[in-house]
């Protein structure tokens, strides 16, 4: 498996590949200036060459992940076979605007959408929706959806050939981090962790790392951010439980590719 965490600024685009299956998280794309969706394009082109985007995973609705520029890339060039997202809704008009875009898509095309929320779906696991990779999926659940942040998609991804994990973990914020914990705990253990919220304040706990307990984290964050992104603490809590971190706001932007086989993790900057 190889996770691809592009420098969007302050958002989150994630390509996850296998040895010819690949999915997308989030599509969040600068709009300028324009040379930034020239890059997005042109590291998809690279990435994705030879590979079968099956899916495209949002993890919310807020404009950084939910993009109406980067689903519309997604959806006409490499045509997943679905999409899977929250069941919350937040309707704004970016949302509005997006789900447009999709459904212009699906228009004579056989688009499955899975809309997740534990309460109400029957399973939280995914076998058969890839033939390289199954899902488990562990957020939102109702009880706790009293903010968008904590309705993210929280899922983990497994590789079925090497047994390699990456958990993904959208916005979601400390106080759903505690129940998840406490339901889940060890099942959250994965080797590269997605720093939850953009490596905020607020985003992790103790708890979560502890049953992750990750190699590797890595950070989606904006170069210069207005909102400290990511947060010192949370950079503590990174150094403590994993044996490397990175962000895609150091070093004025960098993409980041990671290679993990069930073994070993191994991580580089990505140029396309």
């Amino acid at each position: 498996m190889k996770v691809y965490t592009l420098n969007v600024g302050q958002g989150q685009f994630v390509v996850v590949t296998g040895s010819s299956e690949a999915f997308i998280v989030d599509t969040y794309v600068p709009i300028n200036p324009k040379v930034e969706i020239d890059n997005v394009k042109a590291a998809l082109a690279k990435i994705l060459a030879g590979k079968n985007l099956v899916g495209l995973m949002i993890t919310g609705f807020d404009a950084d992940h939910f993009n109406e520029v980067g689903i519309r890339i997604v959806l006409n060039k490499y045509r997943p076979a679905w999409i899977m997202y929250p069941r919350y809704y937040k309707a704004t008009g970016n949302a509005r605007a997006c789900f447009a875009a999709i459904s212009e898509y699906q228009a004579g095309k056989d688009l499955a959408k899975y809309s997740i929320e534990l309460s109400s779906n029957q399973t939280r696991f995914y076998y058969n929706i890839c033939s390289e990779f199954y899902f488990e999926v562990f957020s939102p659940h109702q009880e706790d959806m009293d903010s968008s942040n904590n309705c993210s998609l929280v899922c983990k991804v497994v590789e079925r050939s090497t047994g390699a994990t990456y958990l993904i973990t959208g916005d979601t914020e400390t106080g759903r981090w505690d129940s998840i914990t406490r339901i889940f705990n060890e099942s959250l253990r994965t080797q590269l962790l997605a720093a939850p919220h953009h490596g905020s304040e607020n985003g992790s706990t103790v708890a979560l790392l502890e049953y992750c307990c990750p190699d590797t984290v890595i950070i989606s964050a904006g170069v210069n951010n207005p909102y400290g992104h990511p947060d010192r603490c949370a950079l503590d809590l990174f150094k403590a439980y994993s044996r490397e971190y990175y962000s895609t706001n150091w070093g004025g932007g960098q993409s980041i590719e990671v290679t993990l086989d069930g073994l070993s993790v191994r991580s580089a900057k990505f140029s396309p």
